[in-house]
């Protein structure tokens, strides 16, 4: 089996685990990795509709909002009236999630570094840019129609 046959494989269990691990790392704040991504979103978009951000990490608008109403009671987020709809919320975080958006940011980092041992610096800058191209590419082609050309031309 070819490398390339093999790299959706691959990228997928590099995803996995470098998510298993951050959970590990993050585990004493009794936060889910749901709230973490709602944490981590909300502290680059503070002030966006709860719709957009159950798009956003691809959960349903009802699974956001029982998340948030517990990540409301524990003092980590807050909702404000949007002025342009009143039946809409938009979301911000409280002071007390900042403590919690460092530590994330130094678990992910610690998480990186493990990841990346035995990685130059260049090698780690030519997978991003490698990574991030395929992203692009994928974007692109998702954006059009999936055609199956066997079934079109046989």
């Amino acid at each position: 089996m070819s490398s390339s046959s093999n790299i959706s494989f691959v990228l997928h269990d590099v995803a996995r685990l470098l998510r298993k691990r951050f959970e590990q790392r993050s585990r004493a704040s009794g936060l889910t990795r749901a709230q973490w991504q709602v944490l981590a979103y909300l502290s680059l978009h503070e002030g966006v509709h709860q719709n957009k951000l159950a798009d956003f990490i691809e959960i349903m608008p009802i699974t956001l909002a029982r998340l948030l109403d517990k990540m409301e009671a524990r003092g980590f987020i807050e909702r404000r009236p949007n002025p342009a709809d009143r039946r809409a919320w938009l979301l911000y975080l409280t002071p007390q999630a900042h403590p919690l958006l460092e530590l994330m940011r130094g678990n992910g980092q610690k998480t990186r570094d493990e990841a990346f041992a035995g990685l130059s610096s260049d090698a780690r800058q030519h997978l991003l840019q490698t990574l991030s191209l395929i992203k692009s590419n994928l974007l692109a082609a998702c954006a059009q129609p999936a055609v199956d050309r066997e079934k079109v031309h046989g």
